[in-house]
């Protein structure tokens, strides 16, 4: 059998102290909240989307515009209004009578870090507009496929959906985030910080980029080398088959749920210094990477809850 590759053989030791830098600057700028924001490079590094989902006031654009500045990558913000059309965001084919044919011009989903803010306050229409860019990184507008830039990472925000003005994401699109985090109310101690310190948006201002686009590319490589055991797939399969089984789920987990919760703790491994996966990693991101993918019944309650009821009845062999 052979062996599993080490953290030291699939990351520099420049790229895994970017990383680290990383991670410590965005947690410099969004106190007391060290696992969302790991949950965060996870969605970057396992080249997936991020969801954040709270109320007004908790940090959800703060999150976002921390990432984009030690990314360093080409930022685009979307305020998502009720009047926002799809053409706001991919772009439209305008005619040129000079050159006698129509020319595109690309919307501000052509960036590498797209933050569409407050996303549910956008009609449905306008939701799907990014159905396609975020699974095929390509955007087609009057019968023409365009690629978009690699990395390609969207962060969406969005409010409860009973406040007023909000429309609830439709499954299809929830599905195309790999992970859903909330950051809730800080705690004592980094909310005292907070309100002592300088304002987040001139420390944003300010922040340099420790990462490109050539060393996210490069962590996403050594994520897919991370090592997944038999026992480890098994795990994941056996969570898959109890949420279609689960009470008061009404729809369970699809097989391309299993696939993004074990690319989510590849990253997640790869982030501890590990070039396996433990059930620690898919038990910490459980949570994050399934609840929004499941349907419940009417009366079974929030899904983070089933989620967490999922994970507990599914014991490690």
């Amino acid at each position: 059998m052979a062996a599993s590759p080490t953290t030291a053989s699939m990351l520099t030791d420049g790229l895994r102290s970017a990383l680290d830098r990383a991670q410590a600057q965005v947690n410099g700028l969004v106190l007391g909240k060290p696992h969302e924001v790991r949950l965060a490079f996870v969605a970057l590094l396992s080249d997936g989307h991020l969801l954040i989902e709270d109320l007004p006031g908790l940090g959800k654009t703060t999150l976002a515009h921390a990432l984009a500045a030690t990314l360093g990558l080409d930022f685009q913000r979307v305020q998502f209004t009720s009047d926002l059309l799809p053409a706001d965001v991919l772009g439209v084919s305008v005619f040129d009578p000079q050159a006698r044919s129509f020319q595109f011009h690309p919307g501000p989903v052509f960036t590498q870090v797209l933050l569409a803010d407050e996303i549910n306050r956008a009609p449905p229409r306008t939701q799907s507009a990014l159905l396609e860019a975020m699974a095929e990184h390509q955007v087609t507008v009057d019968g023409t496929t365009h690629p978009l830039p690699d990395p390609f990472f969207v962060i969406a925000t969005q409010n409860p959906v009973d406040l007023a003005g909000t429309y609830p994401l439709p499954d299809s699109q929830l599905d195309r985030f790999l992970l859903r985090l909330a950051l809730g109310y800080p705690g004592e101690a980094a909310e005292r910080d907070l309100l002592a310190g300088a304002d987040r948006r001139d420390l944003i201002a300010q922040t340099m980029p420790l990462l490109g686009s050539d060393d996210v590319l490069a962590a996403r490589r050594a994520v897919n080398a991370v090592h997944a055991s038999d026992a480890l797939i098994g795990y994941v399969q056996a969570l898959l088959a109890r949420s279609r089984r689960h009470p008061g789920v009404r729809v369970g987990l699809s097989p391309r749920a299993g696939l993004a919760l074990l690319r989510a703790a590849r990253a997640y491994a790869l982030l501890l210094g590990r070039a396996h996966v433990l059930p620690e990693d898919v038990q910490a991101l459980f949570a994050s990477v399934a609840a929004h993918r499941l349907v419940a019944d009417a009366d079974a309650g929030h899904d983070g809850a089933l989620a967490k009821a999922i994970l507990h009845a599914v014991p490690v062999d």
